[in-house]
């Protein structure tokens, strides 16, 4: 009896022995910046921790006595230290410091290993330290992230919001609730030219996400940058040689749901014609339909095979890390598409909504091949220790192929909207197939020299060029069954075979130069310089027109294959004498100059830009009377102040104002005229610029190295905007036309607030930012007159701009533990309501509707690497919540309560599109 009381006395005794805890952070020894996923082991006992995401870490029941903890983490010097636990319940805070393994004292000069440029830290430093109000998407978060394109990554960035493509991925980007007509692409600082055969804007899903060190995304402007953004820049920074040898390569596979119900629709793009005929035989040729190839209508169907990602870069320094060498690549194939459901409609009375006369059924099928490849040299003249003296040379080819069928079944309401007695419907069948071709090279050759402690000079010679193909693009229409009409209409629309092409070649110069200084003890650094950009464009659009002998034919019924179907073309020369045939040039010389006082808890950058642009056009083919050249040319000086306070070294005020300005694009100046149904669209030769002056207010606090709040105010005032709009003919009077104009003043002004935090293994990412604008155009109103007769008058209507949501949010739960290898992540973004299509019509714009996204990714490291190296396993799912994209108006008819699918209280539905959710796994490897 006493040796059993003797032993639980014992066994209760022994947890109070191991009471003790040690707990503190593992930090870098240079920075104090924290340093996740380091390993602490307590020698003698073998207890271990591994410091989390704020570098953090806590070891429990550490029994009394004098113990050695020893922190290892990869790129850095191992640590040992004594750590004595002389209380039972003692509680011990100890912080790690580690030194870098390539700290080297040689006398007066330290050599240090280089910083990650796509690790969070690094990105929480250039933020802390810009010159400007910028925000920085790291290239791990980019990696550890859901989003696979440049476009879709971007959404995740405080104050920005993205408009999708037919498949549900990003496209453009919206900055400050500026369309993406206000802003502009960066690669590696310089800017690149668009694909686009109209704009000047660039997709941003051309780019694959894996490419990329950091995003970097500008909100203001310094003298040293191109001064044509309001909303802001986009910089994406490629990635850069490793101080040491490294081979990254991933491969991973997926699906959509989309498809689990539905076949893949496809056709054979390789034998798709890339000329049309008139560019084949010559502008007299007359084609037969026996020139068109039969792969735009020939059709499988098909359960796709699984998409397919892959990436690679290996990179390394030779001769004695003076040269510095990386190759990355990265290739998507994917099968992507939606279910839409659309309508159209008449607005006879404005005062009664619109009626709709129309619903389409529609499906997309879409295989898109996305690849890119980036190479970067590097090298120091210099030797370490002296002035930097180094050339670099930059080369990016990205692609984007997307061969796309949309099938559609529609059904006419009629003219005077849908009867649900007599039930009036008339079946209607188009398809269409399209390839898209669109690809971008630029090649940037630069040196950096420091001369003198004082004195340096930068300089980049730049060749760019983007292309867009669509060749051979074809609609089929046919007519089905019509039923309960008193009209029977015989009509149907043409069917088209259509080429397009276009280019953008720019040759560029930079040069900066830089003098260090001491006015009355003050430290100014000053940076004067200039940019000559010669750019030529070139655009070509050719269209046949077709018209089936037997509209009414039925798939299935009359014939099994579109090739069954017999055309008449009616117009065998083509129409190439069309606005869309034109030649595009701009040169633009510009020149600054910057100041930068440095050392100062006040830091001051300022200074004036000038840019000069000669713009012009000439039509292949000059249409009617309308001059077949023309040119815009102007000068524009932007200046702009930027204030950084510095408290100390975790905060941050800035208060900033710059002026820029917003360029016409180089089809909108061209003088065409397009016939629509209801009105002319028109170019408009006398299209200015946008000029704007932009005025920023931001607080940051940096509580720890990977932590961030912020918050901040904008306010932007935009003369002569640029929209497009109804208007009338300054000649004519009664002619009305849809185009591009400038209409007066327009006023944005917004909130932003960001914040990351990390708690152990959490973290949360989250920001918010509200905008609210403002802008006055002259709309058409249909009344009726004292007589009851129909009437069209012009009135002006106050609106938000194209493509601004009031609200715009993130949120992210992170989740890391390094002990087991797992990261993950859950990632909400919600876009708020906004106008997706400004009408000619007073109160008819097109909104869609505010969404919310959710998707989520997973990695799990295989086996003992360290800091990533070795095998990891990864997941991503897209989509989680089968969010649609749904577009309305917000007036309604009576006559459309009785239409089916017209579900949305007090609105029209126009638009609802389904993309379904995607998945992906994957391997990645990391030496």
């Amino acid at each position: 009896m006493d040796r059993l009381l003797l032993t639980v006395i014992c066994l209760l005794l022994v947890p109070m022995l191991w009471a003790g805890t040690i707990r503190g952070r593992a930090i870098d020894g240079a920075t104090g910046q924290p340093i996740t996923g380091a390993t602490l082991l307590l020698e003698n006992t073998k207890q271990y921790a591994v410091s989390g995401l704020d570098g953090s870490y806590l070891i429990k029941n550490v029994p009394a006595g004098t113990h050695k903890i020893r922190v290892s983490y990869v790129s850095y010097r191992t640590l040992t230290r004594d750590v004595e636990v002389t209380s039972t319940e003692q509680i011990i805070t100890l912080d790690l410091p580690l030194e870098t393994e390539n700290d080297r004292q040689l006398t007066e000069i330290t050599i240090k290993a280089k910083r990650d440029g796509s690790s969070d830290r690094t990105a929480r430093d250039i933020e802390r330290n810009a010159l400007q109000i910028t925000n920085i998407v790291s290239g791990r978060t980019i990696e550890l992230s859901p989003d696979l394109t440049v476009a879709n990554v971007i959404q995740r960035v405080s104050g920005i919001s993205i408009e999708r493509n037919s498949n549900g991925d990003g496209q453009y980007a919206i900055l400050r609730g500026m369309d993406k007509r206000y802003n502009y692409t960066l690669v590696n600082g310089v800017k690149i030219p668009s694909p686009d055969n109209r704009y000047r804007y660039v997709p941003l899903d051309i780019f694959p996400a894996e490419l990329l060190d950091r995003l970097e995304v500008y909100k203001a402007l310094t003298p040293s940058m191109e001064g044509d953004a309001v909303g802001g820049a986009i910089n994406m920074v490629m990635k850069d040689a490793p101080d040491r040898m490294t081979v990254l390569a991933n491969i991973s596979t997926g699906v959509s749901e989309l498809f689990f119900n539905r076949p893949f629709v496809s056709f054979d793009a390789k034998q798709i014609n890339s000329q049309s005929p008139y560019e084949q035989f010559g502008n007299r040729y007359s084609a037969k339909f026996t020139d068109f190839t039969k792969a735009s209508t020939t059709y499988t169907n098909q359960t796709p095979p699984p998409n397919v990602f892959g990436s690679f870069a290996i990179g390394n320094r030779f001769f004695d890390r003076r040269l510095g060498i990386i190759l990355a690549g990265s290739l998507q194939n994917t099968f992507r598409g939606s279910n839409s459901l659309f309508f159209n409609g008449d607005v006879v009375d404005t005062l009664r909504g619109i009626t709709l006369t129309k619903q389409s059924e529609r499906q997309y099928s879409e295989h898109q091949t996305r690849y890119g490849l980036h190479a970067k040299m590097d090298f120091r003249l210099n030797r370490d220790g002296e002035p930097e003296n180094k050339i670099q040379w930059f080369n990016a080819f990205i692609s984007l192929e997307n061969q796309q069928i949309r099938e559609t079944k529609s059904t006419e309401l009629g003219i005077g909207g849908f009867d649900p007695v007599l039930g009036n419907a008339t079946l209607g069948y188009e398809t269409r197939s399209r390839l898209t071709k669109q690809k971008i090279y630029t090649s940037t050759l630069q040196g950096n020299h420091q001369l003198t402690p004082i004195f340096g000079i930068n300089w980049s010679a730049v060749y760019s060029l983007a292309t867009n193909e669509v060749p051979d693009q074809t609609n089929v229409p046919l007519l089905g069954i019509r039923k309960n009409f008193v009209e029977q209409r015989t009509t149907v629309n043409d069917g088209q075979r259509r080429w397009e092409h276009n280019s953008d070649t720019d040759l560029a110069g930079y040069l900066n130069l830089t003098l260090k200084t001491n006015l009355a003890g003050i430290a100014v650094e000053w940076m004067a310089g200039g940019l000559y950009r010669d750019k030529q464009r070139t655009n070509f659009y050719n269209n046949y027109t077709l018209l089936p002998s037997n509209p009414f034919a039925r798939y299935g019924v009359d014939f099994t294959d579109y090739n069954q179907i017999a055309w008449t073309i009616q117009n065998p020369l083509g129409s190439v004498a069309s606005a869309l045939n034109y030649d595009a040039t701009e040169k633009m010389a510009s020149g600054y100059l910057q100041f930068r006082t440095t050392n100062q808890p006040l830091e001051i950058t300022g200074g004036v830009r000038i840019e000069h642009t000669d713009q012009g056009y000439a039509m292949k083919f000059p249409i009617g009377e309308d001059n077949p050249t023309g040119s815009q040319i102007y000068t524009d000086v932007l200046p702009s102040m930027h204030f950084r306070y510095r408290p100390d070294e975790r905060t941050n005020w800035r208060l900033s104002y710059f002026r820029s300005l917003n360029r016409p694009g180089f089809f909108e100046i061209v003088p065409y005229r397009i016939i629509n149904e209801e009105y002319q669209e028109r170019g408009n030769p006398n299209l200015k610029r946008a000029i704007a002056d932009n005025i920023d207010l931001r607080y940051e606090f940096f509580p720890h190295p990977l932590e961030q709040f912020m918050v901040g105010l904008f306010y932007k005032h935009i003369q002569d905007p640029i929209e497009y709009t109804l208007q009338k003919d300054a000649i004519r009077g009664q002619d009305l036309y849809y185009g591009p104009g400038n209409f007066g003043n327009a006023t944005n002004l917004g909130l932003e607030v960001d914040a990351i935090k990390y708690f152990r293994q959490w973290g949360v990412k989250a920001n918010y930012t509200y905008t609210n604008s403002s802008i006055t155009t002259p709309k058409s109103k249909r009344i009726r007159n004292a007589q009851g007769d129909l009437q069209t008058i012009t009135v002006n209507q106050s609106r938000a701009l194209y493509g601004q949501s009031a609200h715009v949010a993130n949120l992210s739960l992170l989740y890391k533990d390094a002990a087991h290898g797992w990261d993950g992540q859950l990632a909400a973004s919600y876009t708020g309501g906004r106008i997706n299509t400004v009408s000619q019509f007073v109160d008819n714009d097109l909104y869609q509707k505010g969404f919310i996204q959710m998707d989520a990714s997973a990695e799990k490291q295989i086996g003992q690497g360290r800091a990533g190296r070795g095998f990891l396993v990864f997941a991503k799912a897209n989509n989680l919540l089968n969010t649609p994209t749904e577009i309305f108006i917000n007036n309604t008819s009576s006559k459309n309560s009785e239409v089916p699918n017209q579900d949305i209280s007090d609105k029209t539905l126009i638009r609802r599109d389904f993309y379904q959710r995607s998945y992906l796994l994957g391997v990645r490897y990391k030496l």
